[in-house]
């Protein structure tokens, strides 16, 4: 079961990573973290850097793909090599799934038309002009389409698609192994709980930033 988690620059790492601590351990995976061209790819940060193994063409018939977020995916959205892979990687896996504002990656590409969806809370009514049907939920599944909110929310997708895969006892053991039991400080972790001047900072900031996840 070969696992592709794309790279691009400025990627959010816990977008990539936090799946990646769930799904390399399912029986049988293989993950490969593959880009455009393989080698060191920078986080939106730039104080990290993931390496890509594999360059994309490398890596034609994935079973699972998986796109992640942050400031970079604005590149992405113009059609390009990426984009091209993608469609071609689709028609063939028997999993298509992002995290954050990956899914507007996957939109772009046009694998999302007509499906519901999810994004960053900041970028989630973008959806729209890609076709696809915004939800404000963590964790949205489409046929063979799981698409999370933003950055952490990748976690829950991965062990929910865990729990697809290998079932739900399968899944739950790799959340213990983990120990992701989340129990923030806070009550900030959504637009819906964060306090209202919070909120509204951030939107003021996204409007000039690329940063939506």
């Amino acid at each position: 079961m070969q696992i592709a988690i794309v790279l691009y620059d400025r990627f959010t790492a816990l977008d990539a990573v936090g799946p990646y601590e769930v799904l390399s351990r399912l029986d049988g995976a293989e993950v490969v973290f593959a880009a455009e061209r393989p080698g060191l790819v920078r986080t939106d940060t730039g104080m990290l850097a993931v390496t890509a193994d594999i360059a994309l063409a490398e890596v034609p018939r994935p079973d699972i793909v998986l796109v992640p977020g942050g400031p970079g995916s604005e590149a992405q959205l113009a059609d390009g090599p990426l984009g091209e892979w993608l469609r071609a990687a689709d028609g063939t896996s028997t999993w298509t799934t992002s995290v954050c504002t990956g899914s507007l990656i996957l939109a772009a590409a046009g694998l999302l038309a007509g499906r519901r969806a999810t994004s960053h809370w900041l970028a989630l009514e973008r959806l729209e002009s890609f076709g696809a049907h915004p939800v404000g939920e963590r964790v949205v599944a489409d046929g063979k389409y799981l698409t999370a909110a933003g950055v952490s929310a990748g976690i829950d997708m991965a062990l929910d698609l865990s729990a697809r895969i290998g079932g739900a006892t399968r899944a739950q053991a790799i959340q213990l192994m983990i120990e992701y039991d989340p129990q923030p400080p806070f009550s900030a972790g959504s637009p819906r709980t964060a306090p209202a001047d919070l909120v509204a900072a951030a939107r003021r900031a996204s409007r000039h930033s690329a940063w939506a996840g």
